[in-house]
């Protein structure tokens, strides 16, 4: 599985906001937002069923 770079844009108050979390749980910010996003799919995928990427 290869690893792949994505840029967000966030303002000054919602990224301190973000470490803030991310250091009470004792993860990187980046880690905190993986975890963000996995939940947001797994919450997605419940509702309307698996995604299905094809790879090729």
């Amino acid at each position: 599985m290869a690893i792949k770079s994505l840029s967000v844009r966030i303002d000054d108050v919602m990224l301190d906001k973000l470490h803030v979390v991310a250091d009470y749980e004792g993860r990187s910010a980046n880690s905190q937002i993986l975890i963000l996003v996995r939940d947001c799919i797994e919450k997605y995928e419940e509702k309307h069923g698996k995604i299905q990427i094809d790879r090729q």
